[in-house]
């Protein structure tokens, strides 16, 4: 839509005010008939006439207020970037995106990072406005880096102390005050200090987690047979997305032909989420978890050791040379074994008994084609799966959905005799 002809422009704006922003939207503030905001963007314009509408809590009320104004000059002030956890979202989703024109400013998240000197393409960021600081937990917990936008509810102190009451105490913290105003503030301090500071309202927390620290899971919950939150296992960086996510886990082990005396092979088992919950789901069973990986084996151990279950046997080492020790297997789980597929299958399948199930667990379609190959040439009649699983969050009122990354999951058994 042409900037001109838009009837509502959204605009962006800092804590310097009229300074901050372009001399188009200058232009636009000073001569809209109305003008929306908050009580701390219209403090911002003081020296600009026109009538001017304070937004509080009741959206529906402010909507109907500007569906209902004749005025043609119309301008919605937010701070920052208005798209970036701001009003302008759900005001094109409540009036239609015709209606609007959108100029962004720099977000406070933009000049935290750029205070601290960190980059943000792939932190981890949320208004606890919009979502608790315990609906973020999990989230941050595994997270490189975060960014937080705090309240008066949830002040930095609380943030903190809620993080170190969770044992994740694994991030450097920066509190980020009254960006871009003259008493603007950066304070770098442990999250042990920060629990006794005071802050200014506006403030933008950012987290980097200490080099080389791992997660540390969630403890004091009763875990599930199957299917457990992904937090509950301990997991490497930066290769923490090679977890089987929980949903893919629950159809993996369901696929796996579990029976009381399965003997189980986990090839490539990193974390142990597979071989754990199998050998919860079979306690008179044994489950082999293979990993060559160090610091991923000792997590494994980890994991183990923490969920209690006796009939995971950990074997360090790269397979298939130390799968030649091990028991015939009746189940053989395969994941993360990336571009060494077509060994591990032609081994696995000449060892394995006659129906013994195959699940294999891949991201890749090259190892997918790979694999499916493998398979057929092997005499077995591959079930190919993929699962693209999407979790919802709640955020300014709606529902969005993250997704996750593909799944390709391959079922088979073996028919034949090894030749």
């Amino acid at each position: 839509m042409n900037r001109d002809r838009a009837r509502i422009h959204i605009i962006g704006i800092g804590d310097d005010g009229l300074n901050g922003v372009t001399q188009v939207s200058r232009n636009l503030i000073q001569e809209a008939d109305l003008i929306v905001g908050s009580k701390h963007t219209l403090a911002l314009i003081t020296e600009v006439e026109g009538q001017k509408l304070l937004v509080g809590t009741d959206m529906d009320s402010t909507i109907k207020t500007i569906q209902q104004t004749s005025s043609e000059r119309i301008v919605v002030l937010a701070s920052g970037d208005p798209l970036f956890y701001g009003v302008a979202r759900y005001l094109c989703n409540s009036i239609g995106k015709d209606q609007f024109e959108v100029i962004p400013h720099v977000s406070s998240m933009q000049l935290a990072f750029a205070r601290v000197k960190e980059s943000w393409d792939e932190a981890f960021l949320t208004n606890l406005s919009n979502r608790s600081i315990t609906e973020n937990l999990e989230k941050i917990r595994i997270a490189e880096k975060v960014g937080l936008f705090t309240n008066e509810q949830y002040p930095p102190s609380i943030v903190a102390r809620e993080l170190l009451n969770r044992n994740i105490d694994y991030f450097s913290c920066y509190v980020c005050e009254n960006l871009g105003s003259p008493d603007e503030r950066v304070t770098h301090a442990s999250l042990t200090d920060i629990t006794n500071m005071d802050f200014s309202p506006l403030n933008v927390m950012i987290l980097i987690r200490i080099p080389g620290t791992p997660d540390h899971p969630q403890d004091g919950r009763e875990f599930r047979l199957f299917g457990n939150p992904d937090e509950l296992f301990a997991q490497s960086k930066p290769k923490r997305e090679l977890l089987t996510i929980s949903e893919v886990r629950a159809v993996a082990l369901a696929e796996l032909n579990l029976t009381h005396n399965t003997v189980l092979w986990d090839i490539g088992a990193g974390s142990g989420s597979v071989a754990i919950e199998a050998a919860q789901l079979i306690p008179h069973g044994e489950v082999y978890a293979i990993e060559q990986d160090p610091v991923d084996f000792r997590l494994l151990e980890s994991n183990v050791e923490k969920f209690g279950v006796t009939n995971v046997h950990t074997v360090h080492g790269q397979a298939p040379e130390v799968l030649e020790q091990l028991p015939r297997p009746t189940s053989v789980f395969l994941g993360g074994v990336g571009h060494e597929i077509v060994r591990l299958l032609e081994f696995v399948h000449q060892r394995a008994f006659l129906n013994t199930q195959f699940v294999i667990n891949l991201n890749s379609v090259d190892h997918l084609s790979l694999a499916h190959q493998t398979l057929l040439r092997l005499g077995c009649e591959p079930l190919v799966r993929m699962l693209n699983i999407a979790r919802g969050t709640h955020q300014l009122e709606q529902i969005r959905f993250d997704t996750s990354r593909v799944s390709f999951l391959l079922t088979a058994y073996k028919l034949s005799p090894s030749t």
